[in-house]
């Protein structure tokens, strides 16, 4: 059996259904994944996030490197029997937090180092964000370092640069990239089951906002034996009308047969419609949870035009209704807007892990709809959700 499985293509738009089968379960696509960096979905716990039905969780390389380290996960036996989950795992390579974490704004800004990461052919240098220690990665220890941590699938080491870099350096970066992506593959087949079970490996389209760059990185990271294709970038997902040019670009040179993933998209709910449209597979962002946490639930647009309200406002302190209409989270059959009011505004913590089930559960279920409608080609009828 293939890793993706393509189930059906709406007829009207370019949305897909498929399944991703790993060793910790199969994954139905469209898929948004829960963000877990430091292996775990901050104020939830895996029960909270198994009665959700989450199929896949994402973990981060670069914040597990630093805390606990890759050689104690290994020790435990890998991240799964680490934090007791026994679904699917994705972790990112760690790139996209090296740069944005040591890069200063207006060195992003010219594409030149910052004092807390240096960039050369081999690799990365940088300084922790937590104690200022001083680690390396290259595309063979970041692919050494998921192997250990013993994710589903694992993501290639690339140079992410800010949308605002010049043309010069970005192409700079992608070519870098591409170099590094080959390393990562031939350090991946060297050992695909560190832990006795299949890793996947996929690689990340870069090329910021310039569309000859997207399209060479494109036809380049697809030509390559990756498991699945990303597509990565600081717009990704935080600009969705550049993000929307980028997919317009890409999809049509990305393999039919494999899973796309485009990386960091979900600060609002419809965003995933929209690269659901467009033909990606796979999503995740820390916005819903970190919305969450700040008091800002989803409901749909008949609620609200913008989709989420912040329960903290007065105008809920004696709304006794559930956080939107027809949600069955736990969160919504238990608790109304005033008791998560109450909760917030009296600082306990359960108000964060109440209003996180619900925006998880909101992003799984508009998933979970989406794929209902591809496979019954009424998909375009959901973009006006």
């Amino acid at each position: 059996m293939s890793f993706f499985e393509l189930i059906h293509e709406d007829k009207k738009t370019g949305a897909r259904a498929g399944i991703m089968h790993t060793e910790h379960g199969d994954i139905p696509t469209p898929v948004f994944m829960p963000v877990g960096t430091q292996a775990t979905v901050k104020t939830l716990d895996q029960t909270d996030l198994l009665t959700l039905d989450s199929k896949i969780i994402l973990a981060n390389n670069y914040h597990l490197h630093l805390r606990p380290g890759e050689d104690l996960v290994a020790q435990a036996g890998g991240l799964h029997k680490f934090m007791n989950w026994d679904r699917a795992i994705l972790t990112d390579s760690g790139g996209f937090q090296v740069f944005s974490l040591g890069l200063q704004k207006e060195q992003r800004q010219t594409g030149d180092q910052g004092k807390l990461v240096k960039i050369d052919e081999d690799g990365v240098t940088f300084q922790s964000h937590i104690d200022g220690s001083t680690h390396r990665f290259t595309p063979e220890s970041a692919i050494e370092c998921q192997h250990k941590i013993g994710a589903d699938i694992i993501m290639a080491f690339d140079e992410c640069t800010s949308d605002s870099a010049d043309f010069k350096y970005t192409k700079e970066a992608m070519e870098r990239t591409h170099r590094w992506a080959q390393r990562c593959l031939i350090e991946h087949q060297k050992n695909t089951a560190y832990h006795g079970y299949k890793q996947f490996l996929f690689g990340i389209i870069q090329g910021a906002n310039h569309e000859e760059l997207r399209k060479e990185s494109a036809k380049y990271i697809s030509s390559l034996d990756f498991d699945g294709v990303a597509i990565g970038g600081e717009s990704i997902g935080y600009n969705m009308e550049a993000t929307e040019d980028i997919l317009r670009w890409v999809i049509p040179l990305m393999p039919k047969n494999k899973p796309r993933y485009t990386m960091g998209v979900g600060l609002d709910p419809t965003d995933l419609l929209k690269v659901v449209a467009g033909g990606a597979d796979m999503f995740d962002c820390v916005a819903p949870t970190r919305l969450a946490r700040h008091g800002m639930v989803f409901v749909s647009s008949s609620q609200d035009p913008k989709r989420r309200i912040n329960i903290k406002n007065s105008a809920f302190a004696k709304d006794f209704s559930s956080i939107s209409i027809g949600c069955i989270c736990l969160t919504c059959k238990n608790y109304s807007r005033a008791y998560l009011h109450h909760l917030f505004l009296a600082q306990e913590v359960s108000a964060l892990r109440l209003a996180t089930i619900h925006n998880i559960h909101f992003m799984l279920e508009l998933m979970r709809e989406a794929r209902a409608a591809i496979l019954e080609d009424r998909f375009e009828k959901l973009l006006s959700f």
